[in-house]
């Protein structure tokens, strides 16, 4: 049975990026038969960044809640926090000790911050041997990214291949399934939505707070008796990740017409969010508010992952001498 792994950092609420270009597509996969999906969270990740206990364990309640809002069955999935298995954390070490200083120094997540190096700690610089740690600690055959995550899943082939040279047969080679139908999803200011840019729409958010989100989205100063281009708009780009053809139509003619304005496409895309995750955003109060409903689907999971994790471990300390 193929074996399927996707991660997603407790750095902070989910948004819409995470749920159109994560969660959802990962969900859809575990509806394959013949294939066997690990779904977890990454909440040792986000200690690089995140010294606030009380904060991480809200946000990893809030992306707990958004998978299980989403529909994820847990009993098609292996569901797990990433801390709960502590196995990944030896396994790291045993990684690091065949890992060039070069290959982590080329990261991006190293080389973007590497100008401003007294913020860098040593968890940042050893980001992508924790996570070919979360990969091949589970015999992952495939891993679901997008295309900015490429290298990282590259460098656990390097990484897992230099083991096994060593060492013998033991390490399941992944193979990084790269999806060009699912979309980058921008941000407020247009850029790729991310909470490290701080330009995301979050769906889940009261609906009041939802609407002052979207309403902050930047925009340019045409006024609204003018037409405008919808393809440079930032409105228009969000709403069509959601929007039928149909929609998406009418919105264009709209934006050509004239006469409307930024504000009526805001009010338009608020509206679609509403409605496009109605049913989520319910299921989503619901398990915040019943956090002992979470841990049950996510205890039930990490059990799984630690079968898994032990066997996997044994194997690797008995092959070479430990």
């Amino acid at each position: 049975m193929a074996r399927v792994l996707t991660g997603i950092q407790s750095s902070g609420r989910p948004h819409l990026g995470n749920l159109l270009g994560a969660i959802m597509p990962a969900i859809q996969l575990t509806e394959n038969e013949g294939q066997e999906s690990l779904l977890f969270i990454a909440d040792l990740h986000s200690f690089t960044t995140i010294k606030d206990p009380a904060i991480r364990k809200e946000n990893t309640k809030s992306i707990a809640a958004a998978w299980l809002a989403c529909g994820l069955d847990t009993s098609k999935s292996i569901f797990y926090r990433q801390s709960k298995i502590p196995e990944v954390c030896e396994l790291t070490w045993f990684l690091n000790c065949v890992t060039p200083y070069p290959m982590l120094a080329n990261a991006h997540s190293f080389k973007d911050k590497a100008g401003r190096l007294s913020d860098v700690n040593a968890g940042l610089f050893d980001y992508p041997v924790l996570m070919a740690a979360d990969i091949i600690m589970y015999d992952a055959e495939m891993v679901p990214v997008g295309k900015d995550q490429r290298q990282h899943v590259e460098m656990t082939r390097d990484i897992a291949k230099a083991f096994n040279h060593q060492f013998g047969e033991i390490f399941v080679i992944p193979e990084a399934k790269i999806d060009n139908q699912v979309m980058t999803i921008p941000g407020i200011d247009g850029q790729k939505m991310s909470k490290s840019y701080g330009n995301i729409i979050d769906v889940f958010l009261p609906e009041k707070k939802l609407k002052k989100n979207v309403m902050s989205i930047v925009t340019d100063s045409t006024p609204m008796e003018e037409p405008k281009n919808p393809d440079t708009c930032n409105v228009f780009n969000i709403f069509k990740t959601l929007a039928n053809k149909d929609q998406i139509s009418e919105m264009r003619s709209n934006y050509e017409g004239g006469n409307y304005g930024y504000g009526h496409a805001k009010t338009a895309l608020f509206e679609l969010m509403l409605d496009h995750f109605s049913e989520e955003r319910k299921r989503f109060d619901h398990f915040m508010k019943n956090e002992s409903v979470i841990e049950q689907h996510l205890q039930e999971g990490e059990e799984k992952a630690r079968t898994i994790a032990r066997d996997v471990m044994k194997r690797v300390k008995t092959t070479i001498g430990f």
